[in-house]
């Protein structure tokens, strides 16, 4: 089959999207299928034999300028001119305008693939795809209904409240969007009920297909660092938790030598930098980001205890991916977390999202005793070999494209035959 998968932004390294379109078409490409990835900045890193046309934007949250005013002359069209006056009244243009870009692009190539998949895109543009004569599959990784609750529950402000209402004003769109797709992909049952629930779709439109681990994801060969904590999230984002493990974190280091390493890179003088300086723990906090697959593995692998603290996860591939490193887990039992780690003590132990004193006392359980370490890590790595293929992802997402595909071609061929009789 010829593939058209889109994605708005696919940061490499951290967020789902960029990882989810490298391996996914990576491994179509395996299966002997053509896969062409449209995506926005940040662009993601592909692998051989996958192509990549560039679908730019204003790119108005780069680092390290995010909600840059642009130069004239960076204005090509009416889209650009929406995209940042969008951003100016404080809401986030960028699924809406990838659409509209990404649909014109393809009206002129029609003939050049046999499915469109669109990786949570679902702008208005997305409509389109089926009239101009290819189906469409949506992968709906969860429903930003849950980043919405708990963003506005965590705004310090009546001001920052309203003011996040109007950057998740897309969530309107998706919704519609959503409800008119022809098939959905998503990786949890947990997100599958609460894509039902909260987006209103029938779930016999939705289907679940977990998602892979790489294979460069493999036990450390060297030592792990003692007393090291290791989470993997976006830092200053509430729904991830990381302010309840910083909390965790500064008791537990009043009665043991520990050092907490976050794999991401804060916004300077935001929510957790401003915690990490009222908790007094800044020299026991390190944050990495931006370092190559080899060094990530590396890290993830250096730690004794890895802790995935989030209040909501549609799937969480770092937590799966620690897992792979055989890193043991103190986990939120939260969203789809509890089916990637499965029974609670074996790859994991689970705690109560934003409960600070259970986490300090599964971490400081965990961190007391090696042996229960080192069969957790042992289980966890068994467990993402039996289970986390994204070989076995690409097939099954692949009989997803035949499927949508015939039932596309039938509904069309009924089409033409009721004009006919008309």
């Amino acid at each position: 089959m010829r593939v058209a998968l889109l994605s708005y932004r696919s940061k490499p390294h951290c967020g789902g999207q960029g990882i989810y379109v490298r391996h996914l078409s990576r491994e179509l490409v395996a299966l002997g299928h053509d896969v062409e990835v449209f995506s926005g900045q940040p662009y993601p890193v592909l692998d051989e034999g996958v192509r990549l046309t560039k679908v730019p934007s204003l790119d108005l949250y780069r680092e390290p300028d995010p909600f840059r005013v642009p130069r004239l002359r960076e204005f090509r069209d009416l889209v650009d001119v929406e995209e940042f006056l969008t951003m100016c009244t404080a809401g986030f243009p960028e699924p809406k305008t990838f659409s509209t870009r990404v649909a014109r692009l393809l009206k002129d190539r029609v003939d050049d693939f046999d499915v469109v998949h669109d990786n949570q895109v679902l702008g208005y543009g997305m409509l389109e795809v089926e009239k101009m004569g290819l189906p469409l599959v949506t992968t709906l990784h969860h429903p930003i209904t849950f980043d919405k609750r708990i963003d506005i529950a965590a705004a310090p402000t009546l001001r920052k409240r309203l003011s996040l209402r109007r950057w998740y004003g897309f969530l309107r769109m998706q919704v519609k969007v959503a409800r008119q797709a022809r098939k959905i992909l998503t990786p949890s049952e947990s997100s599958k009920r609460d894509i039902v629930r909260d987006f209103g779709i029938d779930p016999a439109r939705l289907e679940v297909i977990l998602l892979g681990v790489d294979d460069v994801f493999v036990p450390p060969t060297k030592p792990r660092v003692p007393g090291r904590i290791l989470a993997m999230a976006s830092a200053d984002a509430p729904m991830k938790g990381i302010a309840t493990l910083l909390e965790a974190f500064a008791k537990l280091r009043t009665e043991r030598d520990v050092e907490l390493l976050l794999v991401t890179k804060p916004v300077p003088g935001g929510r957790t930098e401003q915690l990490i300086d009222t908790l007094a723990i800044g020299d026991s906090v390190r944050f990495v980001h931006g370092v190559s697959d080899s060094e990530l593995v590396e890290i993830m692998g250096s730690a004794e205890v890895a802790c995935v603290p989030s209040l909501y996860e549609g799937f969480s591939l770092p937590t799966a991916e620690l897992m792979a490193c055989a890193t043991p887990l103190v986990v939120s039992r939260a969203g789809a977390i509890p089916e990637v780690v499965g029974p609670d003590g074996e790859c994991a132990d689970l705690v109560t999202p934003g409960d600070v004193g259970e986490l300090v006392e599964a971490l400081g359980a965990l961190l007391d005793d090696p042996e229960r370490r080192e069969r957790m890590g042992s289980a966890g790595r068994q467990r993402v070999m039996d289970m986390f293929s994204w070989r076995a992802v690409a097939k099954a997402t692949a009989a997803a494209y035949e499927e949508a595909i015939d039932d596309y071609r039938a509904e069309r061929s009924d089409e033409r035959e009721t004009r006919a009789d008309r």
